[in-house]
């Protein structure tokens, strides 16, 4: 089972470049993006695509390691709570 995870995420990175590749091929047309009053410059619809899927993997590699930072902080105990939930048949 712990090799089946590296190699599904390998397929679906591997479907995921080649459907960028073939999106790529099909769409050579140039876009800009437009946010704001901001404006890019134009280039083709797969390259814009291939650097948002490079971009989005970087932040996502970068991430993953603060969020399992975040959780191995200090967990609440709940020992103090215990004396709260007495039996009522002994009353």
């Amino acid at each position: 089972m712990k090799t089946f995870i590296p190699i599904l995420i390998s397929l679906i990175l591997a479907l995921w470049v080649i459907a960028i590749a073939i999106i790529s091929v099909q769409n050579a047309t140039p876009v800009s993006l437009k946010f704001l009053t901001f404006q890019s410059i134009q280039i083709p619809v797969g390259l814009m695509l291939a650097f948002c899927a490079g971009i989005g993997l970087i932040a996502m590699a970068i991430i993953q390691p603060l969020w399992r930072i975040a959780d191995s902080g200090d967990k609440p105990t709940f020992d103090d709570d215990a004396e709260f939930f007495v039996d009522d048949e002994d009353f």
